[in-house]
């Protein structure tokens, strides 16, 4: 029961999550092969294997980052005549997108902080979220039996005892949810945790006994979460966020409202920063904001949710306040 619970308030709603997805049953025979993690190259991302494009947003000095973050990415198979329930990570389609997509533009944000480490997983097609009892909850658990797993080996391999920032997105959050269930609440392993950044889900105050919401710049051992809508809109059910944790990605605080210079900066595809480009409204379950200030505007402004955007809209605060929360980390152990 409590699987299902974490499942349903990991539900978002995408215009193209629609109910005319293609489907087949859940079969064993059809699940793609487990990886091993313990080969480097089942994982997107390790400090040794940063692409030239992540370069570019990344310490010079990765040696020297005391920290770490482990990034789970959001649903990228979103075909509607794909069949299969899990994506095999050997999927060069989809590892594409995860380099030069969720990694790029989400990830990046936070690869001055920590060393980054991307496994990649068998993540579950979107229609699981609407097809949850017909074979959806299946695949979501097995791609969260990936990432688990992954953490297990990085835990083991890779972290030698170093702080921790969880960061994810969607379906990444799904998982994370998961992790920070299993890992670090109200367990040992919370001490070394930073911040978990579970971003595009839905996330009850009281979901954890230990691991609780953060409410100033600089709080560490917590979480933050927020979801994105263009200001005065709504997902289809209206109150589905109600009651869930709505983190102010640009001050960090309780405040309620932004302006423009508070900004921080939105990075866009174009690898391009603009900066003061958005003032937002904290509501109850949502962030609503303008419509950004950038070269693309006109065609954003016929958008109403802006899920995708969850995280670069705010990268640039994100990067500044995952700094300031490893900083305060490393200060009150030293």
């Amino acid at each position: 029961m409590k699987k299902i619970v974490f499942l349903i308030g990991s539900l978002f709603f995408l215009g193209s999550c629609k109910s005319t997805y293609k489907t087949q049953d859940f079969l064993k025979t059809n699940i793609p092969s487990e990886p091993n993690y313990d080969d480097e190259k089942n994982w997107a991302v390790l400090p040794n294997t940063y692409s030239n494009e992540l370069k570019q947003f990344s310490s010079k000095e990765v040696d020297t980052l005391k920290a770490d973050v482990f990034y789970v990415y959001p649903t990228l198979n979103l075909e509607k005549e794909d069949l299969r329930w899990n994506v095999p990570i050997e999927d060069e389609k989809q590892k594409n997108k995860v380099l030069n997509k969720a990694v790029l533009f989400q990830a990046s944000a936070f690869t001055t902080s920590a060393k980054l480490y991307v496994p990649y997983y068998r993540q579950a097609h979107i229609r699981s979220y609407k097809m949850l009892e017909n074979g959806g909850k299946k695949a979501l658990l097995l791609a969260y039996s990936d990432v688990k797993k992954a953490f297990e080996i990085y835990l083991k391999k890779y972290n030698k005892g170093r702080p921790i920032i969880i960061a994810s997105h969607s379906q990444g959050s799904t998982h994370t949810k998961f992790l920070l269930r299993d890992f670090f609440d109200n367990k040992p392993l919370q001490q070394k945790l930073i911040a978990a950044y579970i971003v595009g889900t839905v996330m009850k105050p009281d979901l954890y006994k230990t691991v609780k919401p953060m409410t100033t710049p600089n709080e560490i051992g917590g979480f933050v979460g927020w979801n994105t809508y263009k200001k005065g809109a709504y997902p289809k059910k209206k109150d589905f966020f109600k009651g869930s944790v709505t983190t102010n990605p640009i001050t960090w605080n309780r405040q309620k409202s932004t302006v423009l210079n508070q900004h921080k900066g939105f990075l866009y595809s174009n690898k391009k920063l603009y900066k003061k480009a958005l003032k937002i409204d904290v509501i109850d379950g949502l962030i609503w904001a303008t419509n950004p200030k950038f070269p693309m505007r006109f065609f954003m402004s016929f958008m109403q949710n802006y899920h995708v955007g969850d995280i670069n809209l705010f990268w640039q605060d994100i990067r500044e306040n995952s700094a300031l929360r490893t900083k305060t980390w490393l200060e009150q152990i030293n």
